[in-house]
């Protein structure tokens, strides 16, 4: 593999990402749709990140900042680009975000069957915290 470069994502990426999160990440999301992946871009523009490796994109993360809370999404590997580092790259250029932005930790929204992910975030440093349940609500219900 060539040099790994991370950057972030352009609104022209919306389609590429799409297709990749459908090859390489684990479930999907309400949000997995072209407006979804622009919306963020245009309030957080710094929040996606992506690797690439002779123009092709293999690893995504969606680092978000609120201004409370460091949110990790979408930690993805292409699947033919796995166990070579980019993950880590991916999540060093996601802390070093929060750390300027004045973050304070990181949140990883895990999928609880998908035990890959888990061993993953765990070698990173990252620890499960049982204590806490997601509660959502489709809010695309109420249009």
């Amino acid at each position: 593999m060539s040099a790994l470069t991370i950057r972030t994502a352009e609104p022209a990426d919306a389609t590429d990402v799409l297709a990749f999160w459908k090859e390489a990440a684990e479930g999907t999301s309400v949000s997995d749709d072209e407006a979804g992946v622009t919306g963020l871009i245009a309030r957080d523009p710094g929040a996606l990140l992506l690797a690439e490796a002779d123009g092709l994109l293999v690893g995504s993360v969606i680092a978000g900042y609120d201004g409370w809370r460091c949110s990790l999404y979408r930690l993805a590997v292409l699947p033919s680009h796995r166990r070579r580092g980019i993950a880590s790259a991916l999540l060093d250029t996601a802390e070093e975000r929060f750390a300027a932005l004045g973050g304070r930790r990181g949140d990883a929204m895990v999928l609880e069957a998908n035990e890959r992910a888990q061993q993953a975030w765990s070698a990173a440093g990252y620890r499960r915290e049982d204590h806490w349940r997601r509660w959502v609500k489709p809010l695309a219900e109420r249009a």
